[in-house]
């Protein structure tokens, strides 16, 4: 039971809270007990909740469901030996309480014992009436087995028992979703909606099954019926946002987003999407408004900052560009898209030593595109840093190996170096891997194509 403030279950609670501040020992039923203990481990206040079990077991030592208490906090501590321990106790007390079945469950599944935790849960499903809570745990077990046929049976028993059990009927999309098996989906949602033709959640779930065939004017339809059945559901509106989009109505996605701005406080997604689509309609300033605002929401959204950025890129703006970028990169210099945009930007103004910063700082954070380490290495070349592009891509070949662009341009630093060997080697290698990229050698080091060896190389291979 539940405490609020309007009702009478409130005053224990008051009267334990009173108890606990004065130390005047009071007495509480255990029923009262349960329902403190229940109170609090809903609000998450372990300790509260661990002296109402002292006190409680002091007043009641005999009673099963205080103890069944004791062994839930033991779980939550991972103190499966107690816990185990006090179940054991407490089934030999009272064998046929399917709470101390689900408790079991529940320390097998925390050992990783899932396919014991669903016996011990089909066991308790023959103590009781109430087996909506178990068939949601059984199912629940069956995922962390990666069993989700298994697992779909038993949430879609939890919506014969409650056609309003949606975490059910989002598990069942979750194992639909898992599998592949979009038409089931789609089917299994229209049967659904026959009986229960006002349910705004399996009209969303039958919009997004749709979105995924790309069938937009049945998912349109569909966002539709959701809002008819519930005009404030939010994740409705955005959905149908997001159709309208891909049908390029960017006016009507405008009104869908904007009208959930009237229904919550504003979120980054759908200033964002409404900026996207005010760009698409090429007002300008509409749609730089809104990416601000983007970012006023949530200055961590990265997409609002690149938004931004790639807003000015486009406009030729490449001074705004690299300030927004910076701006960016200075509430999250780990985002490795920002230091790509960063460097692109660089590019375009010339400023290559700041490029290639950009770039190797993209390489540490673990970006290992290919074009990455091409355009690094480009630049140190550019630079007159050979030693540093012959590094740049050794590591790179590394990541990527037998790559033709990789080996010319290792092949072009080295010869350029005299260091013939080792030209000869890697552009024998650029050839067996491919013998269309030898232009890399004639663009990038026109004083090593006429060198003797280089034609002799590739007069042969040619």
């Amino acid at each position: 039971m539940e405490f609020s403030h309007d009702d009478n279950y409130s005053l224990p609670l008051t009267k334990f809270e009173s108890m606990l501040k004065t130390n005047n020992v009071l007495f509480f039923d255990s029923e009262e007990f349960e329902n403190i203990i229940h109170h609090y481990l809903n609000q998450g206040k372990m300790t509260l909740a661990k002296k109402a079990i002292k006190l409680g077991l002091q007043q009641h030592p005999t009673s099963v469901n205080l103890r069944l208490f004791k062994v839930e906090i033991y779980v939550f501590e991972d103190k499966l030996v107690e816990a185990d321990t006090l179940l054991s106790e407490l089934y030999t007390i009272d064998p046929s309480n399917e709470e101390i079945y689900i408790q079991k469950a529940n320390i097998l599944s925390k050992k990783d014992e899932h396919q014991q935790a669903i016996n011990v849960l089909k066991q308790a499903l023959e103590l009781t009436d109430d087996v909506i809570d178990l068939y949601s745990l059984i199912g629940m077990e069956h995922l962390f087995l990666d069993q989700y046929e298994e697992a779909k049976s038993f949430f879609m028993k939890c919506m014969e028992e409650d056609d309003a059990d949606y975490s059910a009927l989002y598990n069942i999309m979750y194992c639909f979703d898992y599998l592949e098996q979009n038409d089931q989906a789609i089917a299994y949602l229209n049967t659904f909606l026959d009986n229960n033709p006002y349910s705004e959640v399996a009209w969303h779930q039958l919009g997004i099954q749709y979105t995924t065939q790309k069938k937009n004017k049945k998912a349109l339809a569909a966002f539709d019926f959701a809002i008819i059945s519930d005009d404030t559901f939010v994740g409705a509106y955005l959905e149908k946002g997001k159709v309208l989009e891909k049908l390029k109505r960017y006016e009507d996605a405008i009104e869908s987003y904007t009208h959930t701005l009237k229904l919550e406080d504003p979120t980054s997604f759908a200033l964002l999407r409404i900026g996207y689509c005010y760009e698409k309609l090429e007002r300008d300033d509409l749609a730089v408004h809104y990416y601000f605002k983007t970012v006023h929401e949530d200055p961590l959204l990265d997409k609002g900052w690149i938004a931004i950025t790639k807003f000015y890129n486009k406009k030729n703006n490449f001074q705004k560009a690299l300030y927004y970028i910076n701006k960016a990169i200075n509430i999250d210099s780990e985002n490795v898209k920002y230091w790509k945009l960063y460097s692109q930007i660089n590019v375009r103004l010339s400023l290559f030593e700041e490029a290639e910063r950009g770039f190797k700082k993209t390489l540490e954070l673990g970006n290992y595109e290919l074009n990455t380490w091409i355009t690094r290495g480009d630049l140190l070349i550019k630079l007159g840093e050979p030693q540093a592009a012959i590094f740049n891509f050794e590591q790179a070949a590394e990541f990527h190996p037998e790559n033709a662009e990789i080996e010319y341009r290792l092949a072009g630093l080295y010869f350029s170096l005299n260091e013939i060997d080792k030209g000869t080697f890697h552009l024998k290698n650029g050839l067996n891997f491919n013998e269309d990229y030898t232009f890399i050698i004639d663009e990038l080091f026109p004083e090593v194509i006429s060198k003797a060896q280089v034609k002799s190389l590739l007069k042969t291979k040619l």
